[in-house]
């Protein structure tokens, strides 16, 4: 081989291994934004899903679907209607803890609903929520499981308080004027 011949070899090798460490540099880049952007859920999706990239592509999904929607602070007037609507609701825990889970949770979907957020469906809800409100997702998750065996009559009074709690976590989140992440 001519000297020309191994210093192109040797040109190629060195492109192609700049090429690879960027990649993987770009790669890691990502890894570490989503893994700050969603904390928690970033390692839920990954162990949902049958491999790492197919997780990110997830989560890079629902970061688009979440720049899409109209996500608004609420107005002053309308923080403090449902500041006093859930007031409201946690006393009437007292006599009717299983109807107050049931209106928390309404009162929650009702403050995504006015914010901006579809919630026709629950798990669409989770995704749209994740992007910028992980940091409170398990509360949620946790409050509907509750909530759906206070409907089947399987949840004690202590769990309806914790799942009250877990609604006021969210419910709290949301009523922030600027949402997180933006």
């Amino acid at each position: 081989m001519t000297t020309w011949a191994w210093v192109a070899v040797v040109v190629v090798v060195v492109v192609a291994l700049a090429a690879v460490g960027y990649f993987m540099l770009q790669q890691n880049k990502r890894r570490s934004h989503l893994r700050e952007r969603f904390g928690p859920e970033y390692e839920r999706v990954v162990a949902e899903r049958d491999n790492r990239r197919e997780a990110e592509q997830e989560l890079l999904d629902r970061e688009q679907r979440h720049a899409e929607l109209d996500i608004r602070p609420l107005p002053e007037e309308a923080r403090d209607t449902y500041a006093n609507r859930w007031t409201e609701v946690q006393e009437r825990f007292v006599d009717a803890p299983a109807f107050a889970v049931t209106e928390a949770d309404q009162l929650v979907t009702a403050v995504m609903a006015e914010r901006g957020y579809p919630t026709e469906n629950f798990e669409q809800r989770l995704s749209d929520l994740s992007v910028g409100h992980a940091a409170t997702l398990d509360h949620y998750r946790a409050a509907h499981e509750i909530s759906g065996r206070a409907a089947r009559k399987e949840a004690s009074t202590e769990d309806l308080r914790q799942a009250m709690v877990h609604y006021r976590a969210l419910f709290e989140e949301l009523l922030e004027e600027t949402p997180r992440g933006r």
